[in-house]
């Protein structure tokens, strides 16, 4: 069984993020679905070493897009989602994950929550931790052989 917290959407917000540290540190990876990256790198060495990220729109032009791995018995595609058009539609991001046989599609970029499933493919939005957000969210994942559980964590950041 493996933990995962998945973030996005952080605009510069470290007062979050370093909130998160305690979780961070009990998870077994922590994925950042990009617009923030920045954020990440004064992290403590221990977290970072379980990070995956990919770079969003206001992201500098380095890093990846896009990745794809394996967690137990899963594949997990992870973007930012500005380039599969995802504040409008999810064909393009439903398209690219069925090429690549993910089971699991993480993605940020709109700042609006959603865990939904389509034709087999689990696809997870954290939300946003910007500071601007009135509701600050992110994703608590579950990965237990063939199962992945998600849930959105809406209370954590409460005043705040």
């Amino acid at each position: 069984m493996k933990k995962i917290i998945l973030i996005s959407d952080t605009h510069g917000n470290k007062t979050c993020l370093d909130k998160l540290i305690p979780l961070m540190e009990e998870v077994d990876l922590i994925l950042f679905a990009g617009d923030g990256l920045l954020d990440f790198y004064s992290l403590p060495v221990s977290i970072s070493q379980k990070v995956k990220m990919v770079r969003g729109n206001c992201d500098s032009m380095v890093g990846q897009k896009d990745i794809c791995f394996d967690v137990e018995n899963r594949k997990f595609l992870l973007t930012h989602g500005d380039m599969y058009g995802v504040k409008y539609d999810f064909t393009v991001l439903y398209l690219r994950a069925k090429s690549l046989g993910a089971n699991v599609v993480c993605y940020g970029h709109t700042h609006i929550q959603a865990i939904f499933e389509e034709n087999g493919i689990l696809f997870i939005n954290p939300g946003t931790l910007s500071r601007y957000a009135l509701k600050k969210t992110f994703a608590y994942i579950v990965v237990n052989g063939d199962k992945v559980t998600a849930t959105i964590n809406e209370k954590f950041f409460e005043g705040m």
